[in-house]
């Protein structure tokens, strides 16, 4: 074998090395909320993959919530979501999605599960989780990192929290921004500048057909005398 070859190789072999040990990482149930701050209304997305074993689907997922005050879910198609609320605070200790009968997560596949919430006044949030599959195993992804350092084996989403302004934050979550349509855009109104233009036009316009029929009628009389 040439050298380059053998360096095409081992090119080869540490990159097959790499994607398999970053394969398990990829296959963690994963929060994410672009530009959430502490104390702040957000839509959190959970990211939960399919890696049953003998390609189960998953039918059931269940988060732990921070005993949130209020808190509202996507509408997804093929699921049901319901809410555990504590009987005395009415805060929501929870949120489960259920799968519709013949849904779920089928094997190679993920599903994306939103819901929005206001965030505590903390650096970090964590989402213990539940994953459940149709032939009745259950994943718990609630483990926090090992005290040597390194990823816990069935991590706990979690979301590092910025600090900013939460009313913008909360404006968003709550009133997303409009759709874009993709019909013609409507003619812009003129400013109020435009109007007061377009009337000195008339008016001088106007004024000068005045003159331009006095002048006429002028010369036409002495033409007569």
């Amino acid at each position: 074998m040439s050298a380059r070859m053998r360096a095409l190789a081992l090119a080869a072999a540490i990159t097959a090395a790499s994607l398999v040990g970053a394969a398990p990482a990829w296959a963690h149930v994963h929060a994410s909320s672009p530009g959430a701050v502490r104390g702040g209304v957000a839509m959190v997305t959970f990211e939960v993959p399919n890696e049953s074993p003998n390609g189960s689907a998953t039918t059931e997922l269940t988060v732990t919530l921070p005993d949130v005050a209020s808190a509202r879910t996507e509408t997804k198609p093929g699921w049901k979501a319901r809410l555990d609320r504590d009987p005395k605070s009415g805060a929501v200790r929870s949120v489960t999605w259920t799968a519709d009968a013949g849904a779920g997560i089928g094997p190679d596949q993920f599903g994306l599960f939103r819901i929005a919430m206001r965030l505590p006044d903390a650096e970090t949030v964590s989402f213990p989780s539940a994953q459940r599959y149709a032939d009745g195993t259950e994943v718990r992804w609630d483990q926090t990192p090992p005290p040597g350092g390194g990823e816990a084996q069935r991590p706990v989403p979690t979301l590092a929290l910025g600090t900013g302004p939460a009313a913008a934050t909360e404006h968003h979550a709550q009133h997303p921004e409009p759709a874009v349509s993709a019909g013609p855009a409507p003619a812009a109104e003129p400013e109020a500048g435009e109007h007061h233009g377009d009337n000195a036009a008339r008016l001088l316009g106007g004024a000068a057909l005045l003159l331009a029929a006095l002048a006429a009628t002028i010369a036409l009389g002495r033409r007569r005398a």
